[in-house]
């Protein structure tokens, strides 16, 4: 058999198994089995791949590969669920970066020669998207860790800054391409791009975090098609297309959920407002105890459950599924309601309570529960801060003002638990805590739903 011909047949299969994996990475119910067929299909492509005679020594792909995989399992086996945002965001980084050495050993060796014009641009547009991709992530990784902080960072001219770095790349670009024996343009761009990654994502606010993710990972498969006709490598071409199509699509998705324009989210400076006028820091939250709320929820036939970051961050998604249960063996109907953005990356609620083995019939989107809100006896917000914000519906002078959000203050009674009053990730002030329906359980969310599921075991 000819060895291109089954190299491309085994492209061609691991593109499918590649489309087929995203199709069922779409539902929690069939997400192990995506990801399953995707890490096949990447197998394959990578033992086809090796049968490649152009590959001059096996040694350093070994070394590489046993680096790569150590440090992969290093990494995967101390994440904890609260760091899962950040990693993802360090990964597309990683991602991008990996693409740009690939363009660079190719150019490298190539630059004196005269490349045809398909891969001149493409080659520009790889160090572009992939110089970026790697500053913006690990921008992204140092908000979502709290190494840098998560507000916009804003300074006088950012914009005027921004607009002429870009006409540069942009001039030097065509420069490039019409002229890509000068390695200087080369290294120029790609300088300028690092530079502009971080300038693009640091005036970008921590409640837009889930977007700039998905944005990021839109980014690395866009530099990852390029790279493919750098090197003329059809699966990269094909998968890259289809990694940056769907990282588009739940962009936009993500935005519509959050009432805002792309453009809005990633040229906007979110966050970058005054602060509300509403006068809630006049009142005073009602704090509750954990045997009176316990009693309010011995008696509720209806109880829906908002979780959020803080729930990651107390590790306490599998109390929550205990308190879940003894709930259901009370007689009430629990349900989880989903916020798009709740967390700090795309599913990412979807996948902590996946993890404590919630079921899936359980978890609500926002459209579906927001409607049987009214009708509910108790509502629990579990670290949920900006998606449960009323501010939101009616204060125009405030960030959020416009986003749609779970409408839990609707419940007939709301029980908060949150360690403070202090504002989520979005810095913004939570006018839900100073509602009269509204009890606040403050604490660790973990030991609050402990000592719950330790009332309702004793009675």
């Amino acid at each position: 058999m000819d060895r291109a011909f089954f190299l491309n047949f085994v492209y061609i299969i691991s593109a499918i198994l590649f489309a087929f994996g995203l199709k069922f990475l779409g539902s929690p119910v069939s997400a192990r089995k995506g990801n399953s067929l995707s890490s096949l299909g990447m197998l394959l492509a990578v033992l086809a791949t090796l049968t490649s005679k152009d590959i001059i020594s096996f040694q350093w792909i070994v070394v590489g590969m046993f680096i790569g995989a150590g440090a992969g399992i290093f990494v995967a086996l101390r994440a904890a669920m609260t760091q899962i945002p950040e990693m993802v965001a360090l990964l597309h980084g990683c991602g991008g970066l990996g693409s740009v050495f690939v363009d660079w050993s190719a150019y490298h060796n190539t630059y004196s020669m005269n490349l045809s014009l398909v891969t001149s641009v493409a080659l520009y547009l790889s160090i572009l998207i992939g110089g970026v991709t790697f500053t913006g992530s690990l921008v992204a990784w140092g908000k979502l860790s709290e190494r840098i902080p998560g507000k916009p960072l804003l300074f006088t001219g950012q914009r005027w800054i921004n607009i002429s770095i870009v006409l540069a790349i942009f001039i030097l670009g065509i420069l490039f391409i019409l002229n890509p024996q000068h390695y200087a343009f080369f290294l120029i761009i790609f300088g300028l791009s690092l530079l502009l990654g971080i300038l693009l994502v640091i005036p970008i606010g921590g409640a837009d975090m889930p977007v700039v993710i998905s944005v990021l990972n839109s980014y690395s498969g866009l530099v990852a098609c390029t790279t493919g006709f750098v090197i003329n490598n059809i699966l990269l071409i094909v998968v890259g297309s289809l990694v940056g199509a769907n990282g588009i699509i739940l962009s936009i998705i993500m935005c519509k959920a959050m009432n805002r324009s792309l453009t809005n989210v990633l040229f906007g400076g979110f966050g970058a407002v005054k602060k509300s006028s509403a006068q809630t820091t006049q009142k005073e939250a009602k704090p509750i105890s954990v045997e009176d709320a316990a009693l309010i929820l011995e008696s509720a036939k209806s109880v829906v459950i908002v979780p959020g970051y803080g729930l990651a961050v107390a590790q306490a998604q599998h109390v929550v599924n205990e308190l879940c249960k003894q709930l259901e063996n009370n007689g009430c109907d629990v349900k989880f309601a989903i916020h798009p953005v709740a967390g700090r990356m795309p599913g990412h609620m979807n996948v902590l309570l996946a993890e404590a083995s919630i079921s899936y019939d359980q978890l609500y989107e926002m459209d579906a529960v927001n409607p049987l809100m009214e009708t509910v006896d108790v509502g629990i917000v579990i670290g949920a801060n900006d998606v449960v914000n009323p501010a939101a519906r009616h204060d125009k002078s405030s960030p959020i003002f416009g986003m749609p959000i779970i409408n839990i203050d609707q419940a007939k009674t709301v029980l908060v638990l949150k360690r403070s009053l202090k504002p989520g990730f979005a810095g913004v002030e939570n006018e839900l805590f100073y509602y009269d329906n509204v009890r606040m359980l403050f604490g660790d969310a973990k030991e609050s739903l402990q000592g719950l599921v330790s009332e309702f075991k004793t009675k």
